[in-house]
């Protein structure tokens, strides 16, 4: 049996290696050639020079007999040759080279950003101004900029505003806009002038007498429930643009609103009801938003209104009324008569010239969101006040977390129109999604641009969400440890749907007020627009209660299936009735606390004593012949003996009689027989009272103010 050698690179690269030395002989190798050496036989192939023989698998000279595992387990000193170990070496993979993109090293952060941080940005900051106010670094910025498409050639390069919103957003910081107004053409606006005060006192009625129009009449109820926007042209020629904001109390933050995207505040109090708690609840919004007051005290053409009354409330209250020295103008008016409406706009035109209202009509559009709803036809729809610039339609915006292209702008009488300027009411329509009541409205260059503002936000909101739900809730319990581990509290799943989104923020607020101890109210959905299939759905789902507000009724389906569910619908068109019928259901649903309570008190008049024929000690009783002096008694429940004003026993009652006839109970002003289980130390003239366990539900409080609350 022969083998041979192949060559192979990588194995032997040494004739020498190969050479065999033996004490009995010494031969040259040749190809093809039979070796003798100390009774071994080998056969070597050797194709070529001496130092490129080369054989596979070879572990050393193999005797002719032996196998190779035998070889292979032999020493490395066998025929004093030392082997070469084989050395594992990794495949390489055949194949063209693979393109894998340049991924750079994240940048160390300078340090640690806090969620709750706010910073100003503006137009045409630069990276490193960027990079003072919020404490990165410099290739931080830049690198974010790279991520998110953006060009730059150094540091100093002037950065649009939202590219700066983009930046802070990517590194979890809060911003605020800063609008300049350095090298534009300002030219003078209309004032915007917010209707603040009590509910039922004459707003809405002053507001229809300068335009000569019945708003009053369209609300439900008589009470304003919106925040409405207008402009109404003076008989001298000028225009205002009006907001009448509601006056109850549940929609504090429309009050809130208006102040806030307000030039001056029109204070309408009562002349015959004086200063209530949202009058001074405006007056605290107006100077909050450090805007200035002109009064309107309306109702004077009543017999029993008293102005005087009035100014001097509101001296009292902190507001310097012109007659006692201050800057504050002060016009007694009447809506229903017409009286004094001249001399109010004469006020609101002075305050507007001493205030030198001007805005920049050139440029992108600044306007602030005041309601947003939803329209079957046309989708959501948000109305807003142009702040400064002129919007066109066509115009990418971003909505606070939504955004649109707009596909028409309407003036406040429903006309299509192509560009609105400052202090113009307009609704805007093309949005993808209902913004919240209160967002700005920004002009972008690109849908690009809008959607990645738009998704940056949406995910802040959605992260503020979490950490609200997250968030422990505070509820107030009972004062001392042992009410405290016997309350109850349950929670009450709420859908609510309004008609607009500014309504919707205030039915929220107003239904969180309705939390106490034993009822808690967790709001799972809001939304604008009718009661769909998917609210009853998901009312199921949550075993909730759906709450509408100022919407039509439900469908016949969307009713019949949330009646077959067994799912409550609550549909209302006035805030009290909303909020009454919610605070009884809450009342209901509450399990309230059980206390014991007297339900009677007797007197002891004689005593009896009964033995009976039987051996045992305890066979003998004696009963108490009592007077019902006050309440009632029950056999059920547990009594109580007095002596001298102290308890002296507490126990069963085993037996009450009533003219020798057993009976569960006896009222005020009868005589019964009384045994009590376990005692027997009677004395004329002790007292006996009757206790029982009653639980005692919450109860809903309106106050006149308008506020709710549940009490405990």
């Amino acid at each position: 049996m022969a083998w041979r050698g192949i060559r192979r690179k990588g194995i032997f690269r040494d004739l020498s290696k190969l050479l065999v030395s033996s004490s009995e002989a010494r031969t040259k190798v040749n190809s093809g050639t039979l070796v003798n050496i100390s009774d071994f036989s080998y056969i070597i192939s050797y194709n070529g020079p001496t130092h490129d023989i080369v054989s596979e698998n070879f572990h050393g000279i193999r005797p002719f007999h032996s196998s190779r595992e035998l070889c292979r387990k032999a020493p490395e000193s066998y025929l004093d040759i030392r082997a070469r170990k084989k050395k594992n070496l990794a495949k390489r993979i055949k194949g063209p080279p693979v393109n894998t993109p340049y991924v750079p090293l994240p940048i160390a952060r300078a340090n640690k950003s806090l969620r709750d941080r706010t910073v100003d940005i503006f137009e045409g900051m630069t990276i490193v101004e960027l990079s003072k106010r919020t404490g990165e670094t410099i290739p931080y910025l830049q690198q974010i900029l790279a991520n998110i498409g953006e060009s730059f050639d150094s540091e100093f390069e002037p950065i649009s505003i939202d590219i700066a919103e983009l930046i802070a957003m990517e590194i979890g910081i809060n911003i605020r806009r800063l609008h300049s107004d350095e090298g534009a053409i300002l030219l003078p606006r209309s004032p915007v002038v917010t209707v603040m005060g009590h509910v039922d006192h004459g707003k809405t009625s002053l507001l229809d007498a300068l335009r000569q129009t019945s708003i009053a009449a369209k609300e439900a109820g008589g009470i304003t429930q919106h925040l409405g926007a207008f402009v109404v042209s003076m008989s001298s020629g000028a225009s205002i643009t009006f907001l009448d904001t509601p006056g109850h109390a549940a929609f504090s933050a429309m009050r809130a609103r208006g102040a806030a995207v307000t030039d001056i505040v029109v204070l309408v109090v009562a002349a015959d009801d004086g200063v209530m708690p949202q009058t001074l609840e405006a007056i605290s919004h107006a100077k909050k938003a450090n805007v200035p007051i002109v009064v309107a005290i309306n109702k004077c053409d009543k017999p029993d209104a008293d102005p005087q009354k009035v100014k001097n409330q509101l001296v009292s209250e902190g507001l310097m009324l012109e007659e006692f020295g201050g800057d504050i103008q002060v016009i007694e008016v009447s809506a229903t008569k017409g009286i004094g409406l001249d001399l109010l706009e004469e006020a609101l035109l002075l305050q507007s010239e001493l205030m030198d209202l001007k805005a920049q009509i050139d440029g992108p559009a600044q306007a602030f969101v005041v309601e947003a709803r939803v329209d079957r036809g046309r989708g959501p729809l948000a109305t807003a006040i142009m702040k400064s610039g002129t919007l066109s339609s066509g115009n990418r915006i971003v909505v606070g977390a939504e955004w649109g292209k707009i596909r028409a702008i309407r003036d406040m009488m429903g006309k299509v129109i192509e560009t609105a300027g400052p202090s113009m009411p307009v609704e805007i329509e093309g949005l993808k999604g209902v913004p919240l009541a209160g967002d700005d409205v920004v002009v972008v260059h690109s849908d690009g641009r809008a959607k990645m503002l738009s998704a940056g936000r949406k995910s802040k909101v959605e992260e503020y969400r979490l950490n609200k739900k997250s968030s422990p809730k505070s509820v107030k319990f009972a004062d001392n440890d042992e009410e405290r581990e016997n309350s109850i509290q349950i929670e009450m799943p709420i859908i609510i749907k309004a008609d607009v989104q500014g309504t919707v923020q205030a039915v929220e607020d107003s239904l969180n007020s309705l939390n106490s101890s034993q009822v808690f109210l967790k709001i799972i959905h809001v939304g604008v627009g009718a009661i769909s299939q998917s609210d009853v759905d998901l009312a199921q789902a949550c075993n909730a209660c759906i709450v509408g507000f100022n919407i039509r009724n439900p469908v016949s389906s969307v009713a019949f299936a949330a009646t077959k569910a067994n799912i409550k619908i609550c549909v209302h068109r006035v805030i009290y009735h909303l909020l009454e019928e919610l605070g009884n259901l809450i009342v209901e649903r509450a399990p309230g606390t059980f206390e014991t309570q007297i339900a009677g008190e007797a007197e002891i008049l004689n005593i009896f004593e009964r033995k009976l024929k039987r051996r045992a000690a305890d066979a003998d009783y004696k009963i108490a012949g009592c007077r019902v002096i006050d309440g009632r008694f029950r056999r059920a429940s547990t009594l109580r003996l007095l002596r001298s004003g102290e308890v002296v026993f507490e126990g069963c009652c085993i037996s009450l009689k009533r003219e020798k006839q057993d009976v569960d109970a006896v009222g005020k002003g009868n005589e019964c027989g009384i045994v009590i289980q376990n005692y027997d130390d009677f004395c004329i003239g002790d007292t006996i009272q009757c206790l029982e366990e009653v639980n005692i539900k919450p109860k809903f409080v309106a106050l006149e103010s308008g506020a709710v609350r549940i009490q405990c």
